[in-house]
């Protein structure tokens, strides 16, 4: 006997349903998704790239300014191991013609002549220009060379400036300016104490 077609029935195969990650999975495929993802993608690529060459730049410019910040605070402190080779240079220097200078100097101020002792006291002061400048010092006039002064190094700069301001005194003043032989006398005494500092006397 033939089986009927129509009343047979075909038996159903079983159906598998995979779910959780497996169905994200496919949806991608299925919807396209992975376009969206590169476009995402070379978006952050992007913005990446540009902050990389921002952060480059200024990494660069950060170098340049290190190198020449470093090359002119090697000049300064060349400059300054120079003036300091000079001050010791001026100290330590035998003793020249400038003594017979300080020896006229001293015979001004031992006169009993007002007029002498202003002499010697301008002298010492156009001497003691002289030793400053060739120590290094610099500044235009002696007011200027003394505030660069260190006192560490400069021991006696509080004699120079007293003996310095008796000097402007008397430029300033003249013949009215009241010169005793005592002060003259302490004032030559302050240059003194200066010039053995550098080796001058």
């Amino acid at each position: 006997m033939t089986p009927d077609p129509a009343t047979t029935s075909v038996p159903m195969l079983p159906q598998f349903h995979v779910g959780g990650p497996f169905d994200a999975f496919a949806d991608l495929f299925r919807y396209g998704a992975w376009h969206t993802i590169w476009e995402h993608i070379v978006f952050f690529w992007n913005i990446y790239s540009i902050v990389a060459i921002i952060v480059s730049l200024l990494f660069f410019v950060g170098m340049v300014y290190a190198k020449i910040r470093s090359a002119e605070l090697a000049d300064i402190e060349s400059e300054e191991i120079k003036h300091e080779e000079q001050r010791w240079a001026a100290r330590h220097a035998k003793a020249d013609t400038r003594n017979t200078r300080w020896d006229v100097i001293q015979q001004r101020v031992n006169d009993n002549s007002p007029e002498s002792w202003r002499i010697a006291i301008i002298e010492a002061d156009i001497l003691l220009e002289e030793t400053l400048t060739k120590a290094g010092y610099i500044g235009q006039g002696i007011g200027e060379k003394l505030k660069s002064a260190n006192p560490q190094s400069f021991r006696t700069v509080q004699d120079a400036w007293d003996a310095h301001k008796v000097r402007n005194e008397i430029a300033h003043v003249g013949s009215d300016f009241v010169l005793t032989k005592r002060a003259a006398q302490d004032t030559i005494v302050k240059f003194e104490r200066v010039f053995k500092e550098f080796g001058v006397v």
